[in-house]
């Protein structure tokens, strides 16, 4: 079931990307949505290909990679935590395979809002404005709206399973 929510892309600054979501579930099960294996492989890629690996080493200074085969070409994401305060905030770098001079910085917050509910800000830094627009001139926002909703999906399904 595919969620009526849409996150908000916004261009704070030249080589910055702000998505905000909100989510039907307290900041503890989004974090632990995001931050666990199994579970990121239930939502990350969502209709983009199937997930082959979740890598979580969740540490400062620890690495993370996800890799996925998006319809027989491999598609892999990996990065270094930097700060770790769960469940509010984390911040890590990111790396696309495929362009690995272009080092980005994602920092994450997960706020408590009303109701028991999660708003997820992602503030993501490019080192220019040029990698951030071909950043979003690759589709990332399409793909990005899949994944967070079948990330609503999942921490629905934590929330109802108490």
């Amino acid at each position: 079931m595919a969620s009526t929510k849409k996150a908000r892309v916004t261009l704070p600054a030249d080589a910055d990307i702000l998505i905000i979501r909100e989510f039907d579930a307290p900041p503890h099960l989004v974090w632990k949505a995001w931050t666990t294996p199994e579970l990121i492989e239930r939502w990350w890629g969502s209709q983009r290909g199937r997930v082959t690996s979740v890598e979580v080493d969740l540490r400062v200074g620890g690495a993370w990679r996800y890799e996925m085969d998006a319809r027989g070409t491999v598609v892999a994401f990996r990065g270094e935590y930097r700060e770790i305060e769960e469940p509010r905030r984390l911040v890590n770098t990111e790396i696309f395979e495929s362009a690995p001079d272009a080092v980005s910085v994602i920092t994450s917050t997960f706020e408590p809002i009303e109701d028991d509910r999660t708003r997820l800000e992602q503030l993501c830094s490019y080192p220019a404005r040029e990698i951030r627009d071909m950043v979003i001139e690759s589709g990332m926002e399409e793909g990005m709206q899949e994944s967070m909703d079948a990330l609503e999906e999942v921490v629905v399904r934590l929330a109802a399973n108490g």
